[in-house]
């Protein structure tokens, strides 16, 4: 994904780490009192694929009804929120965010950046998943939540969209089933990013955020999420052979974007978003565990990365291999760890706003004193690349069975929690979530976690403050809608089906440009005058959006072609 804002290197900003000094984004200068918790806001409404039976009969009316209801304004029928109403197969949720910031009495930053925070979970809710964890109130997505919001940060922990079924018979099966859960929750974040922008955008900022520096940080699945969201922008990228039920036929993806919608989240038979003028893009990518599906999604030009990641991970490959589901052990799709992306991010020079950091503090050096080392647990030796700025390398001890490896020393969870006593597996004997999940964190323990998330925070926020260059202004520029030219525009018709006439009654339009819904430009003309016309020429049925600029200001039009 080629991002229009490519940060510089700014080593000026990097003295604070040498010395003691408190500075906002990088020491704690706010306390607990001082933070906001707004929790359970609605940042979406979308098909719920683990409640809906879509394999009944009635789907097509039901999602004809769901989509006229969407294009038109009109509630959703609460049946279809209700997953024990059987009126419908179909079924929506509204999809919830928490939302963690300074006190906007206190704090006088009106413009700050955002941390959009990416549970883990496997893409099932616990303890379906086999853990305790796996919800946007996680331990752990509060812990780091309340540190960034502390640090002046607006943080945001938000759910996304779950389901599959890992116990599917075939490898194909469970791969198909992934990808697609993997891909429903990029939408779900592409949307949530959207609507942060539109909210910042539109003159009342309610969360007093800057919408072009959004830090998009995931954990375990999260951390899949994440990464995706940040390389996944050519759709062509769904059709590398590892995405394909038949590795021969290059035209058939496990993702069929007619179904479930493009790559911003749009159209499909299975979605409901739509657009709201706002991109997507994000500008800092975190992975706590996860992967990079394919190292061809990367490019010269994306964001900024930064990737914590237990060296021995027995779910999530550190350098290369095959995702295994928790739960069953089963295995789901080669992916690429961090240990291997990490070092085309640096090849792409993708990272160079931090590459260049001195040594000094105890973060930075452990993570090169690490670089180039080969760790050994057993017969199994991991080499840690050279030349992979960003990468902080988690090495933890091997532990006896029937303890496994390490991979998510940060995570924590209350073992007496009704989701940490459930029962998962029968056996005999029978094993509770907090059994399983301590089989890959064998002495989990708040302190133990919070030491960890300490070294997360001071390696993480030095280079967050660099690339992103959080001690100059915010520039991002928002739909200020001159109100009296906006108030004389009209539109018609619309829908259309060849020419839409554009008038203009309050100011003469000086320029207009058509974008289609992921805002490509795909027209543009001078006027100079109070009427246009817009001929279809070719346009292929859908969204598009007509930016009207004025002397004063610009306003933009939804305009649908049938």
């Amino acid at each position: 994904m080629n991002l229009t804002l490519r940060p510089s290197i700014v080593l000026c900003a990097l003295a604070f780490a040498a010395h003691g000094h408190a500075q906002r984004y990088l020491t704690e200068v706010f306390t607990d009192a001082q933070i906001t918790i707004t929790p359970d806001v609605v940042y979406g409404t979308n098909i719920d694929f683990l409640t809906s039976t879509l394999s009944s009969p009635t789907v097509p009316a039901e999602l004809v009804e769901l989509h006229t209801a969407v294009a038109t304004g009109q509630p959703i029928p609460d049946a279809y929120f209700n997953p024990a109403d059987g009126s419908t197969s179909v079924k929506v949720t509204n999809l919830m965010m928490d939302v963690y910031q300074p006190d906007q009495a206190i704090d006088e930053v009106e413009d700050r950046p955002v941390v959009l925070y990416l549970h883990t979970g496997n893409a099932l809710p616990p303890p379906l998943n086999g853990s305790p964890n796996g919800r946007r109130t996680d331990s752990t997505a509060v812990e780091i939540c309340k540190r960034m919001a502390r640090r002046g940060y607006v943080a945001i922990s938000m759910s996304y969209r779950l389901g599959w079924n890992p116990l599917a018979p075939t490898e194909q099966e469970r791969r198909g089933q992934l990808l697609n859960a993997i891909y429903r929750a990029i939408h779900d974040t592409r949307h949530c990013i959207r609507g942060l922008k539109a909210g910042a955008g539109q003159g009342d900022n309610p969360y007093g955020i800057c919408g072009d520096r959004i830090i998009v940080l995931g954990e375990g699945t999260g951390g899949y999420i994440a990464l995706a969201n940040a390389t996944l922008d050519d759709p062509a990228e769904l059709f590398i052979e590892k995405f394909r039920p038949d590795p021969f036929d290059p035209n058939v993806s496990y993702v069929d974007t007619l179904m479930v919608g493009n790559l911003a989240g749009f159209g499909g038979q299975l979605n409901l978003y739509q657009p709201n003028g706002w991109d997507h893009e994000s500008q800092f990518c975190v992975n706590l565990g996860g992967a990079l599906a394919d190292e061809s999604w990367l490019a010269d030009g994306d964001a900024p990365m930064v990737a914590f990641h237990a060296v021995f991970d027995p779910f999530a490959p550190f350098t290369e291999g095959i995702v295994i589901v928790p739960t069953t052990g089963g295995p789901v799709v080669p992916v690429h760890g961090s240990n291997h992306f990490m070092q085309l991010v640096n090849d792409f020079g993708n990272n160079a706003a931090f590459a260049n950091m001195p040594d000094g503090d105890p973060f930075t050096d452990r993570a090169r004193d690490l670089y180039g080392s080969t760790q050994t647990h057993g017969a199994v030796d991991v080499t840690i690349n050279t030349g992979v700025e960003g990468l902080f390398p988690v090495v933890r001890p091997q532990w006896d069975p029937p303890f496994g490896e390490e991979s998510s020393p940060w995570q924590f969870w209350d073992p007496l929690h009704p989701l940490a006593t459930a029962v998962v597996s029968p056996g005999p004997p029978p094993v509770t979530a907090h059994m399983a999940s301590s089989m890959s964190n064998p002495d989990m323990s708040p302190t133990k976690a919070r030491a960890y998330i300490d070294s997360i925070m001071g390696y993480l926020n030095p280079r967050i403050h660099a690339a992103l260059q959080l001690d100059a202004a915010c520039s991002f520029v928002g739909i200020d809608e001159p109100a009296h030219i906006a108030a004389g525009v009209d539109l018609w018709p619309n829908p259309a089906s060849d020419v839409v006439t554009i008038t203009s009654h309050n100011a003469p339009i000086a320029r207009y440009e058509l974008l289609d819904i992921n805002g490509r430009l795909l027209r543009a003309s001078t006027a100079g005058r109070d009427r246009v016309e817009l001929h279809r020429n070719g346009l292929a049925p859908g969204v598009y959006f007509v930016k009207l600029h004025f002397a004063d200001g610009t306003v933009t039009r939804k305009l649908v072609m049938d």
